[in-house]
C-alpha cells in the first residue's frame, strides 16, 4: 500500500516523450467510489492568472502506467490535458 504523502514525492514522467512533468501538487478523489480519479500537476508556465490562478495539468489516473519507489511514468498527450484550474 502506498500512502498519498508518498506519492506526492515522486516526479511525474510522460513516457511519450520521455518529458519531466514536475511532482504532484493535489489529488483528485471520486468520493462516491472512493478511488483517486486523476493527479494535478503545476502547468508549465507557473504563470499567475489576474484572479491569481494557475493553470494545471491534469493526469486521469487511467494514464498512470508504474508507480515506482522513484517517478510515476504516465503516458499522456500534454496538450489535451492541460486545462485551467478545477473549481472546487
Amino acid at each position: 500500500m502506498v500512502k498519498i504523502s508518498d506519492l506526492r514525492a515522486r516526479e511525474i514522467i510522460n513516457v511519450v516523450d520521455g518529458r519531466r512533468l514536475g511532482v504532484i501538487k493535489d489529488i483528485d478523489i471520486d468520493l462516491e467510489q472512493g478511488k483517486i480519479s486523476a493527479l494535478i500537476l503545476p502547468g508549465s508556465g507557473r504563470v499567475l492568472s489576474f484572479w491569481g490562478r494557475e493553470e494545471e495539468f491534469v493526469v486521469p489516473w487511467e494514464k498512470i502506467v508504474k508507480i515506482g519507489m522513484d517517478v510515476i511514468l504516465v503516458e499522456v498527450n500534454p496538450i489535451s490535458e492541460r486545462r485551467p484550474e478545477l473549481l472546487r
